[in-house]
């Protein structure tokens, strides 16, 4: 198939980006990585740069920037596909644009975010008679919640579905999240053999290069180094065709776990350095967990703990529970105490739910939100349902006073990605 793309004549007056995006992706399963690398970045550029891109292609190329490991380009293109499929009422294409945010979201520090995109995501399936719609949403939430039951749970209603599809897609996407989960809670040995089944893609798009982060972590934390060497080296190799922050600091944060002494520590430092000019706040927020669980482990006490206290801050505010604990626990055993937080995530309002409940308040119609938010009225209404059992009442005239006792909740603004 692949080779056939190469072979084929370009499609009749075809937008910017159109033949370098087809011919990217076939060139990296037909020879490799770094030889389909150039023309997929050629042809994100292309269409960060073209407003006017047709809807149909933005979920396609905002893939395509996370699998040249370009953070930026990834929100403009993920944000303007769900911007303009909602505007111009393409249910069949939300959802993918739905889907193309949830990692972002994620990634960026929201996890909230996520379980509502995942949510919307199955209401729009429901809508359009999609029974088969895969729970990537909430498969990533109990992942990165540290959820082992509710995630096999998932797992077991879904593998088969997507087998009987033919969706490989969630394999991969599963092979990630698995080895999220259990290097989240210390299951170092089951992070790998999760990690290795999510990287059986040899082309090492999407979750199949992000397997490789979690599988090296994995390897060097079971004292298995030799199982990562191969995984380090396709990341280097990945960081040197894409030559952005993300892949170069995911790279240097690979050498550093496989490394010693002098040689480690330089490289946890440019990993940080680099991944901190990212959104991807959470990266940002493990690569400082590992460094410090590695400073503890060289008596460097002191010095631990300034990059553990980042990192448990930094991840206990993104709601990856299992991270945060771990962060935590690696804390405590310097000698310091770790804040918890105040208020439970699973009974907090989102960040959007409260923007939703704010403009009910002001007299807003679900109608009258859901365009100012670019959501679904039927999506308000969902999200409205939610506030109501979160905050214990039962109609919209009890929302001022419910409001009011939650600090801060009437200034709430919305997050960029």
């Amino acid at each position: 198939m692949a080779a056939a793309v190469l072979r084929a004549p370009a499609p009749p007056e075809p937008g910017p980006g159109h033949v370098d995006l087809l011919t990217g992706l076939a060139l990296v399963t037909t020879s490799g990585y770094p030889a389909g690398a150039p023309p997929l970045r050629r042809a994100v550029e292309a269409f960060v740069s073209d407003d006017g891109a047709d809807v149909r292609w933005l979920p396609l190329a905002a893939r395509a920037a996370v699998d040249v490991w370009d953070d930026d380009a990834w929100a403009v293109l993920a944000r303007r596909a769900t911007a303009l499929a909602r505007r111009r009422g393409e249910l069949r294409i939300l959802p993918d644009a739905l889907l193309a945010q949830l990692a972002l979201r994620l990634l960026s520090g929201d996890l909230e975010g996520t379980a509502a995109a995942g949510g919307e995501v199955a209401m729009i399936a429901e809508t359009v008679g999609d029974t088969g719609m895969l729970p990537y949403g909430p498969a990533t939430v109990a992942a990165w919640r540290g959820r082992r039951e509710d995630f096999e749970e998932l797992l077991a209603d879904a593998d088969a579905e997507a087998a009987a599809r033919g969706e490989g897609r969630w394999f991969a996407v599963t092979g990630w999240l698995g080895a999220v989960l259990a290097n989240g809670v210390g299951r170092y040995e089951d992070a790998l053999v999760a990690a290795e089944a999510g990287i059986r893609d040899p082309d090492l798009l999407g979750t199949s290069g992000w397997s490789l982060v979690e599988l090296v972590e994995a390897a060097a934390r079971a004292g298995r180094p030799e199982r990562a060497t191969a995984a380090a080296r396709r990341l280097a190799e990945i960081a040197d065709a894409c030559g952005t922050d993300w892949a170069g600091g995911v790279a240097a944060r690979s050498r550093a776990l496989l490394s010693d002494g002098d040689r480690a520590e330089a490289a946890y430092e440019e990993a940080t350095a680099r991944l901190s000019r990212t959104r991807l706040t959470v990266l940002t927020a493990r690569t400082r967990l590992v460094h410090g669980e590695w400073l503890r482990r060289a008596g460097r006490r002191a010095d631990a703990r300034e990059q553990l206290r980042a990192a448990h801050e930094m991840l206990a505010e993104a709601g990856v529970a299992a991270f945060a604990d771990r962060a935590r626990r690696e804390l405590e055993a310097t000698g310091e105490t770790a804040r918890r937080r105040d208020q439970d995530a699973e009974t907090a309002l989102t960040r959007q739910e409260l923007q939703i409940a704010r403009l009910a308040v002001d007299g807003g119609t679900n109608a009258g939100i859901a365009g100012q938010l670019f959501l679904s009225p039927r999506t308000v209404e969902w999200h409205l349902r939610k506030i109501f059992t979160k905050l214990g009442i039962a109609r919209r005239t009890e929302l001022r006073d419910a409001l009011g006792r939650i600090p801060g909740a009437h200034a709430v603004v919305t997050r960029a990605y």
